[in-house]
C-alpha cells in the first residue's frame, strides 16, 4: 500500500466523495475512504479500502494516517443542509468546524501536508445579480456557510504556522451522477432540486412545489449555476496535482458560469424523460437570493479545468440513469 499513491477522502461514501473516489482510482491513486456513514451509504465505497469513521475521533484518524500514509487529504465529510444549519446551529460548527480542526492536526501530525478542501459558494452570503468570484466579499447567510468560511480560516492559520499547502474549492450547484451508475446521488431527505423533480416524474412525491415566482429574473423563478460532479471532480484530482507540482495554496470557484432558472431545469427534466412535472407554485423560501451565478476563470486558466458536460441535458439524463437503477435504495 505504501508504494501507491494513497490520498484520504472524507465524507467518501457521499455524494461528491464517492464520485471523487472513483475519479482518483482512474487517474492511478488509491482512495481511502474515511466516512461515519451518516449521510453517506457503504454501498458507494467501491474504488479502495473503507474506514467507519467520525472526523472527531482523533486516536482512529491517527491510525489511518499511521497504517495508510496518505500522501494528501480530500476533505468532503461536512453536514451540508442550509435549512437544517438554520436550525441546529451548534451541530454544524461541532461537526463541520471542530471536526475538521481534529483532522487538519491529524494530517499536520502526519506529515500529510497537501491538503484539498470541499467549500461553497455559500460562504459569499446572498449577494444577488453578481457573478461571483475568489475575490468576491464572503459574508455567509447560515451556520452551513459560516462554517465551511471557518474552515478555510484554519487552513489559512495552518498553512502559515505548519506548512500546510492547500486547494479551496468553493462549489456551485453540484448535479448529474455517473454516467456509468456506479455511484450517484441519493439524499435523506433528498432537497435538491433535480433528483426532486425526478422523484416527483417517478411518482414518488406527488408533486413538485417551486418556490418563489416573483424573483427578478426572465421567468420570476430563481437562477442557480448547475455543475456535472464528474466536471467537478476532475477539478478536485487537477487540484491534487497541482500542489504535488509545488504550485501555491489557492483558493478556486467551480461553476459555469452560466445560470438556469427553476422552471429551465423543470422544463428540460420533462423533456429528457418524455414524462410530465405535476407541480403547483408556492412561497419563496427564506435566504433564497434571485441569482446565483460563478465565475470560474481562474480554474479554467489557472488548473486547466474545463467542465464539459455541465449541460442540463446531460446533467439531468445522467441523473435519471441513476434513478432508473437506484442502487443504495436496497
Amino acid at each position: 500500500m505504501h508504494g501507491v499513491k494513497t490520498v484520504l477522502v472524507t465524507g467518501g461514501a457521499g455524494y461528491i466523495g464517492s464520485h471523487a473516489c472513483k475519479a482518483l482510482r482512474a487517474n492511478g491513486y488509491t482512495p481511502i475512504t474515511y466516512d461515519n456513514l451518516s449521510t453517506g451509504w457503504r454501498d458507494a465505497v467501491k474504488f479502495g479500502p473503507f474506514v467507519q469513521g467520525d472526523l472527531a475521533d482523533r486516536e482512529k484518524l491517527d491510525r489511518v494516517f499511521s497504517e495508510y500514509r496518505p500522501q494528501a487529504v480530500l476533505h468532503f465529510a461536512a453536514l451540508s443542509q442550509v435549512g437544517e444549519s438554520f436550525e441546529k446551529p451548534g451541530l454544524y460548527w461541532r461537526n463541520n468546524v471542530v471536526g475538521s480542526l481534529t483532522l487538519i492536526e491529524a494530517a499536520v501530525a502526519a506529515g500529510c501536508l497537501d491538503f484539498v478542501f470541499s467549500s461553497t459558494c455559500a460562504t459569499y452570503g446572498d449577494q444577488d445579480n453578481v457573478v461571483l468570484d475568489e475575490n468576491s466579499p464572503q459574508h455567509p447567510a447560515n451556520s452551513y456557510g459560516s462554517s465551511k468560511r471557518a474552515i478555510e480560516e484554519i487552513l489559512r492559520d495552518f498553512r502559515q504556522t505548519e506548512g500546510l499547502k492547500t486547494v479551496i474549492f468553493r462549489y456551485f450547484n453540484v448535479a448529474g451522477a455517473d454516467p456509468e451508475t456506479e455511484v450517484g446521488e441519493f439524499h435523506q431527505p433528498e432537497t435538491h432540486l433535480i433528483p426532486v423533480v425526478l422523484d416527483v416524474i417517478r411518482g414518488r412525491r406527488p408533486e413538485l412545489v417551486i418556490n418563489g415566482t416573483d424573483y427578478d429574473t426572465p421567468d420570476g423563478t430563481c437562477v442557480r449555476d448547475y455543475v456535472h460532479v464528474m466536471d467537478l471532480v476532475e477539478a478536485h484530482v487537477l487540484g491534487l496535482k497541482w500542489l504535488e507540482g509545488g504550485k501555491p495554496s489557492r483558493v478556486f470557484n467551480l461553476g459555469t458560469g452560466h445560470g438556469f432558472s427553476v422552471r429551465e431545469v423543470v422544463d428540460q427534466c420533462g423533456l429528457v424523460t418524455n414524462r410530465p412535472v405535476p407541480f403547483r407554485e408556492g412561497p419563496r423560501r427564506v435566504g433564497d437570493c434571485s441569482v446565483l451565478v460563478s465565475g470560474s476563470e481562474r480554474a479554467k486558466t489557472e488548473l486547466g479545468w474545463a467542465p464539459r458536460r455541465s449541460t442540463l441535458p446531460e446533467m439531468i439524463s445522467d441523473a435519471w440513469k441513476w434513478h432508473l437503477d437506484g442502487h443504495y435504495e436496497a
